[in-house]
């Protein structure tokens, strides 16, 4: 076969050529015969060769066409072979040298978690995608600068996660960062670090600037002090102080008649959008009550002790407040009444103020609390020993103030508890008792002294911090009348709209 076969080739076509030399003439017929047959089969395994050659080739420069079942996977086959587009993933990392270039092109996907009763830093995380390690690590991290504990149900915190490439396989997602704003004046940032083979993780404080702004709020009373005041534009938290300044002279259940008038310069802060963060301090007030005034200004003396005062610098802070609740109506008061429980005729030693369940109880001044515990008829009871004459009791609480015990110091205005109907009670309300020397004496009729008269350097810087009061109370006055008075679609100077 040396002799006959010389070279076996493949041209450009794919076509397979064959050179051979003359047969030996000095072969035998059998020999010939032999040699023709076994010609043929080189031949017929050469021509096999050939056409196995071309198709391949043909495949390489023209695909065949797939059955339509086959798209699918003839899809997937092409996909994994061409260049993937850039923005068909979010990648974690890369290792090519385009690792710049997809970490710009790329973003993470921010969450937003509220918490819920219940809820850890950790489980939210977690629950989130984030692998435990990495939410440990910013936990940590968090803690220079916050404690996660004070977390409390509604906040919420924003969570920057990276998701894995796909072809990376199954995994948790990679923590960027996490956000979230403990107060209205401070946000709590914690930052993934870049560049560093280790989990670390950083916190920080940022401050947000808030601008104080002051206001004048006035009505006449119509219905009730609260609608005449949100009609005013007082925010709630002015209210309660100004109701809370006020309770030492002021029975809010029965002092208050329709025509009455109130008067209040306070502070707010806003953030840069403009929109109310939180309320400041009042700095003036004025109620009309029966046609005679009682005007009070706040001032901090050298004792460092910020108080309300009136126009002579005397303190309006009583020993006791009169009314230990706020948006209460007085449903028994103290004397002889028909027991609705017992079903006849008892001293009623105490008066009750009708609330809702879950109203706050505030402490009705400084003291030390006597005992904190169930007692008797009178259901969850607290008992604050004021000084050496004065106690006050308070009855059928649905629970205690956290932190509120035995032993536990409060301050006026704290709040002790919450209204409930625990005891001997037919429905939600507070039993309040005013002690007198250890004996249940009617909150009207004891005499409370006063608080600190100024006097001396005192009482000069108090009327000069009166004046300068006045002079603002009337400032704002005059703005408030100018922006009523001007026809719709004015706006003050400096503010947005057109002026007139």
């Amino acid at each position: 076969m040396a002799g006959i076969l010389r070279a076996v080739r493949v041209n450009d076509r794919g076509i397979l050529g064959v050179s051979s030399d003359s047969l030996d003439s000095a072969q035998t017929p059998q020999d010939n015969t032999y040699s023709k047959r076994k010609l043929g089969l080189t031949c017929a395994t050469i021509a096999l060769t050939a056409l196995l050659g071309i198709a391949a080739l043909q495949t390489v420069q023209e695909p065949a066409a797939a059955d339509p079942g086959d798209s699918e996977v003839l899809n997937d086959q092409q996909a994994m072979a061409e260049p993937r587009d850039p923005g068909a993933y979010r990648i974690v990392h890369m290792e090519s040298e385009s690792q710049d270039i997809a970490k710009d092109a790329y973003s993470p996907v921010t969450l937003s978690l509220q918490v819920k009763p219940g809820d850890t830093l950790m489980g939210l995380l977690t629950g989130a995608g984030v692998e435990s390690r990495d939410a440990y690590a910013a936990i940590e991290a968090m803690k220079e600068v916050y404690s996660p504990r004070n977390l409390r149900p509604g906040q919420e915190i924003a969570v920057s996660l990276l998701p894995r490439h796909p072809l990376d396989g199954p995994g948790p997602d990679v923590l960027q960062a996490l956000h979230l704003r403990p107060s209205v004046e401070q946000d709590i940032e914690v930052v993934r670090q870049s560049g560093d083979a280790s989990i670390d993780y950083a916190a920080l404080t940022v401050d947000r600037p808030l601008e104080k702004e002051q206001h004048l709020g006035q009505g006449t009373i119509d219905t009730s002090l609260y609608q005449a005041a949100t009609d005013a534009g007082v925010p709630n938290r002015t209210l309660i102080d100004l109701i809370r300044a006020y309770s030492f002279d002021v029975d809010f259940q029965r002092d208050i008649q329709s025509g009455d008038a109130f008067e209040v310069v306070y502070e707010t802060f806003v953030d840069e959008e403009g929109n109310l963060a939180r309320s400041g301090d009042i700095l003036y007030a004025k109620m009309k009550l029966s046609g005679e005034e009682l005007r009070f200004y706040q001032f901090t003396p050298a004792s460092g002790i910020t108080d309300f005062f009136n126009a002579k610098g005397e303190s309006v802070r009583k020993t006791l407040m009169r009314t230990p609740i706020d948006g209460a109506r007085i449903s028994s008061g103290y004397g002889m009444r028909h027991h609705p429980v017992l079903g006849y005729s008892k001293m009623h030693k105490g008066v009750d103020f009708a609330a809702p369940r879950g109203t706050p109880i505030y402490a009705a001044g400084d003291g030390v609390v006597q005992r904190a515990n169930r007692f008797s008829s009178y259901g969850n009871y607290i008992r604050i020993r004021h000084n050496g004459t004065y106690d006050t009791a308070y009855a059928h609480l649905k629970g205690f103030a956290k932190g509120v015990a035995a032993g536990k110091r409060v301050r006026q205005g704290d709040i002790i508890g919450y209204v409930g109907t625990t005891g001997r009670s037919t429905g939600p309300h507070l039993h309040y008792e005013v002690l007198e020397n250890g004996k249940q004496t009617n909150p009207d009729s004891i005499k409370l002294p006063s608080g600190e008269n100024l006097k001396g350097t005192d009482l000069a810087n108090f009327k000069q911090a009166v004046e300068e009061v006045d002079t603002l109370r009337a400032r704002l006055e005059r703005a408030q009348t100018q922006i009523a008075r001007m026809p719709a679609g004015c706006a003050p100077h400096g503010e947005t709209g057109d002026s007139c």
